[in-house]
């Protein structure tokens, strides 16, 4: 019988695949955008965190370094607090030179 959409047998395919369709339609214009978006953001701040935690490892390691190289010839005070004096003066430098470069010259 024609015209009449409930005798076609394939009519609950028709139906789904139109839901499934739409959807879709709406994950891919909403759900993924933010998928996407969060997941930036994450792995955005993990890998600036683990930035962050091998620049600190790094000074310790070099501070340690630097007062086991110094306790061979002198004391372990003043090789302590001579690696600190070497590291704040190496701080101090880089801090300078970055405070300079940070205006564009004309």
């Amino acid at each position: 019988m024609a015209g009449n959409p409930l005798n076609d047998p394939d009519l609950a395919t028709k139906v789904v695949n139109v839901i499934d369709g739409v959807v879709s339609y709406i994950r891919d214009h909403t759900t993924r955008p933010l998928v996407k978006s969060a997941r930036g953001l994450v792995f955005g701040l993990l890998a600036t965190f683990g930035v962050f935690a091998i620049i600190i490892l790094f000074a310790i390691v070099v501070s340690r370094a630097l007062q086991s190289l110094l306790n061979v010839f002198m004391s372990r005070d003043a090789a302590v607090w001579l690696s600190y004096f070497i590291a704040s003066a190496v701080f101090l430098l880089v801090g300078t030179i970055l405070m300079r470069r940070r205006h564009v010259k004309e």
